[in-house]
């Protein structure tokens, strides 16, 4: 059956990859990016792949959060159904830190945004879709006053942080919508793999990217995911594995949603 799946920051790496992977596939996809001409380049390297692709593409910046609700209410504008979000959209270095909305963009990008683009998004995905959040290796303990304001920490352990804190308001809303919402899944990709920001981070080439396209399209279409929800999958290990032991703790989950709640209150 063909599904329509929405993926942020797919003009690029394991988004753009994994978009021409389900497009190869038959599914129809929605392409996500900051830039109107990299979209544009994107869908026309999936039409490559399958001339008959079903290709829509949007525009936003998801470090502003007004443009995080303009992108779900035009998704939402043009769809009554989306059967899968994945949130894969995420910065690691950025020029400037702060955000227009006076957050650190870092934890806006790789945090907030996801969150707040999937509450949107969820009377689209009802019972039967899936949101497969990108997560990391890379996961570090946090607070939730740290993402109301700018960080002064590197790059690396505001990632960490980021993260973390998104695997854990992943298992929170799966805990909180149970059967009567979508199956919501973290997913480390795999570490050290060819995207822009292992480049810009580590100053290497990286992996094959394919690998963390595989995961994530299995993550949204197999079986085995569909019973999944509040899991992590290790593609390091290639299982379902703990994620850092913070995210085990159901009290500092609900913390860490309420904060991103407060965060986004009257926006």
């Amino acid at each position: 059956m063909k599904k329509t799946i929405l993926i942020t920051g797919s003009t690029d790496g394991i988004g753009l990859v994994t978009a021409k992977t389900l497009v190869g596939l038959g599914h129809s996809v929605l392409l996500h990016g900051r830039s109107s001409a990299k979209l544009e380049a994107a869908k026309q390297q999936l039409l490559a792949v399958s001339s008959e692709a079903q290709v829509e593409t949007y525009v936003a910046d998801l470090s502003r959060l007004d443009q995080v609700k303009a992108l779900a209410l035009a998704v939402r504008e043009r769809h009554q159904q989306l059967d899968v979000l994945i949130n894969n959209a995420g910065v690691y270095v950025v020029p400037e830190t702060v955000s227009p909305d006076g957050l650190d963009i870092r934890f806006t990008v790789n945090t907030i945004a996801p969150y707040w683009l999937t509450q949107q998004l969820l009377p689209l995905l009802g019972a039967s879709g899936r949101v497969v959040n990108l997560s990391s290796a890379a996961q570090a303990p946090i607070t939730a006053d740290e993402m109301t304001g700018p960080s002064n920490l590197d790059d690396g352990a505001v990632y960490a942080k980021s993260k973390l804190a998104l695997t854990m308001w992943s298992r929170h809303l799966a805990a909180s919508i149970g059967r009567e919402g979508p199956a919501v899944i973290a997913v480390n990709p795999g570490s050290f793999l060819g995207s822009k920001m292992v480049k810009q981070a580590y100053g290497r080439v990286g992996g094959d990217l394919q690998k963390g396209a595989d995961i994530l399209v299995k993550a949204a279409l197999s079986e085995e995911f569909s019973r999944a929800s509040g899991q992590y999958f290790d593609n390091d290990a290639g299982r379902f594995a703990n994620p850092h032991p913070d995210a085990l703790d159901s009290a500092k989950n609900a913390e860490i949603a309420a904060a991103i709640e407060a965060i986004l209150a009257n926006r």
